[in-house]
């Protein structure tokens, strides 16, 4: 087929690759001929920061399917031209299962092997939606790497492709300060030699690589893995005869060498990387997550932040639950005592209507801030209250304890 874009006629509903399989022909086809997107419902799970295709700004009647929030989604909103669901990743792939196929599905692919099969760096939510799509298109691009994992497209299986060759997707790696070395080497004393480590993307998972160098045997069951693994590697911290089970490589040009060249890298998807059971299955998970604030009773709030959403609540549902039930597990959320610059606690009271509960209170495990670790497991409200009090910055303790005094009366 002369190009991508053919196969996309108004009125379809159009899946998408994203994240580091994010087709840059395929946006540069739809920029040069924006006819294409017109009355085109495109869908796709792309990640706010990482994908760069703003498919809402091709045509003013193209429509988006998003599963997570971003400037141009919040735009969408407004219009009534997007429709956000809010979902974690389970009920995002649920969706994609068990709803009507779609009936265009473009991947972006590596050439074929000896056998005639493709591979790719993103096998989380594509093989959801391939095998039902009406149509299933490939960008061939000889940049992208060969991969080992359970999405294996045969050639033979596809509609139409077009082989070009465009820059991958690169994902610049944020810097990671003082506070965000402090935070890792809090969380990096409750990982034990051998525990299995699920860790996502920012400055305290690249601190974490870091701080976790001199630890040995270490396991990763994770949704993406960043050049983090790759360190930890370097560093001999890895247990190299473990697979490492992950949907999404995200990195640059030298981090896609290292993921064509290790063989215990396995790709597949969400339903596989994020089963509870199967990651519950696993002795001694330590998930290691974010969170926009805590509350003095330890629910999480990772999505709203001031009333305005931030992203969605993504894997970390599913991993803290599988966390909880592993034989030995540990659940982390990690974050920085303040925001706007110490003005703001990031330990508040009580979740009020600026936020969102990601997860509740009874799933509590560690909390950790650049001023210690909280460990809540076990403790009673009041010993919870005070413990993450202990470890919000100073200048909001005298404000957090008079507030919970407040609540504790009311109880």
């Amino acid at each position: 087929m002369p190009r991508l874009s053919d196969a996309i006629k108004p009125g379809q509903r159009v899946f998408v690759s994203t994240m580091s399989t994010e087709s840059a022909l395929l946006a540069e086809e739809l920029q040069a001929d924006p006819e294409r997107a017109r009355d085109v419902q495109f869908m796709g799970v792309q990640f706010p920061g990482i994908d760069s295709t703003d498919y809402l700004g091709l045509h003013p009647q193209s429509r988006l399917t998003a599963y997570f929030m971003s400037p141009s989604v919040r735009r969408g909103l407004q219009q009534g031209r997007a429709t956000l669901q809010g979902l974690d990743y389970l009920g995002i792939a649920h969706t994609l299962r068990q709803g009507p196929p779609v009936d265009v599905a473009i991947a972006q692919l590596s050439p074929p092997d000896a056998d005639g099969h493709c591979s790719c760096l993103s096998s989380d939510f594509m093989p959801l939606v391939w095998q039902r799509a009406h149509q299933r298109i490939a960008h061939i691009n000889p940049l992208m790497p060969r991969t080992r994992g359970s999405f294996s497209v045969d050639m033979r299986e596809l509609d139409g492709w077009v082989e070009a060759e465009r820059p991958l997707l690169n994902y610049q790696e944020p810097v990671a300060g003082d506070i965000d070395l402090c935070i890792a080497t809090h969380a990096a004393s409750l990982v034990r030699d051998g525990d299995t480590l699920q860790f996502g993307i920012g400055t305290v998972p690249l601190a974490l690589g870091q701080a976790l160098a001199q630890h040995r045997r270490l396991k990763v069951h994770a949704g993406m893995v960043t050049a983090v693994v790759q360190r930890l590697h370097a560093a001999g911290a890895l247990d190299a005869d473990a697979r490492i089970t992950t949907g999404v490589a995200l990195g640059d040009s030298g981090f896609r060498d290292f993921v064509a060249r290790h063989a215990p890298l396995w790709f597949t998807d969400v339903g596989q990387t994020h089963d509870v059971a199967a990651i519950a299955s696993i002795p001694r998970f330590v998930a290691v997550n974010a969170a926009v604030e805590v509350d003095l009773f330890g629910q999480v709030n990772s999505e709203r932040m001031g009333g305005a959403l931030q992203a969605g609540a993504g894997g970390l549902p599913a991993f803290a639950q599988g966390a909880l039930r592993s034989e030995g597990g540990r659940l982390l959320i990690c974050l920085r005592a303040t925001a706007a610059r110490g003005a703001v606690s990031r330990i508040v009271p009580a979740l009020d209507t600026q936020g969102l509960c990601t997860l509740p209170a009874y799933m509590a495990d560690a909390v950790i801030t650049e001023h210690g670790i909280a460990e809540l497991r076990g403790l009673s409200l009041e010993q919870r209250a005070q413990a993450l009090i202990g470890i919000a910055d100073p200048a909001h303790q005298p404000a957090l304890q008079a507030a919970w005094e407040l609540q504790r009366a009311k109880l």
